[in-house]
């Protein structure tokens, strides 16, 4: 089991998302685990303040260092199990660094989410990692920190129905455990027609090595029109060089 810490005041924006789906069923079938502490539970103040004004002055409400730590220390944790720290000014978090915490032998880690303009400095000094979800800011960190718990819990056994559903998904590792550095094929179902919306022939034609290719070549067409960035970590083959070379020749 693969158990989840997560330090924030709002446990019900956790507990809808966390219960349905293939959360839900990760939960249910004790693949993973996922434990909400609120910091206001620790305040031993009569108003359970969790944030006061920051110190040199400006603007917005700053978190209080003491429930917060109060809130880590009651979490019954490996000591040497990962502890993020969501944050604007984090790295970001990309589909390696789940692989790396869904792979660890730990099978732990615990979440801090802010709120209000910030958190004091000295809770940073908890963290194992900043993490950051992307170049934008967000009112708390309760969504990055789902965005967090769903990508790694999707790759722990037991979790996703089919495990066979994570290959080639988008940003997915390779066998040899490299980032594939590509973005997911087109992916069509049935009806064969919509209207007038034809799925391509190769899909149907039950041709496994014609299909193969269509797909790996539409991903990288794909790739190199979303996020041509990204083919510069990717392991090309020679095959998949002079594909990319026709795309450039005919854009």
């Amino acid at each position: 089991m693969f158990n989840f810490h997560v330090i924030s005041l709002f446990p019900e924006i956790f507990d809808a998302y966390c219960s349905t789906s293939v959360l839900g069923r990760g939960r249910n079938n004790g693949s993973i685990a996922i434990e909400i502490y609120n910091p206001r539970d620790f305040c031993t103040d009569r108003y359970r303040r969790v944030d006061d004004t920051p110190y040199g002055g400006g603007a917005g409400m700053v978190m209080k260092p003491e429930p917060l730590y109060a809130a880590f220390e009651s979490i019954k944790r490996n000591g040497d199990s990962p502890v993020i720290l969501t944050s604007p000014r984090g790295k970001p978090f990309t589909q390696n660094l789940a692989h790396d915490f869904a792979a660890s032998k730990i099978n732990e880690l615990t979440i801090i989410c802010g709120r209000y303009e910030g958190i004091d400095e000295r809770v940073v000094n908890l963290a194992s990692h900043e993490i950051s979800v992307g170049d934008f800011v967000l009112t708390g960190g309760e969504l990055p920190a789902l965005t967090i718990i769903d990508a790694i819990s999707r790759l722990i056994p037991g979790v996703v129905g089919q495990a066979d559903s994570l290959v080639d998904e988008s940003f997915s590792s390779t066998s040899n455990g490299l980032f594939s550095g590509i973005l997911e094929a087109p992916q069509y179902t049935k009806p064969p027609e919509f209207r007038g919306m034809l799925v391509p022939e190769v899909l149907r034609n039950g041709d496994h090595k014609a299909i193969a290719k269509w797909r790996r070549q539409e991903a990288l067409r794909i790739t190199y029109q979303q996020r041509p960035d990204l083919l510069n970590c990717a392991p090309l083959s020679k095959e998949d060089k002079l594909f990319i070379d026709q795309l450039k020749a005919n854009s």
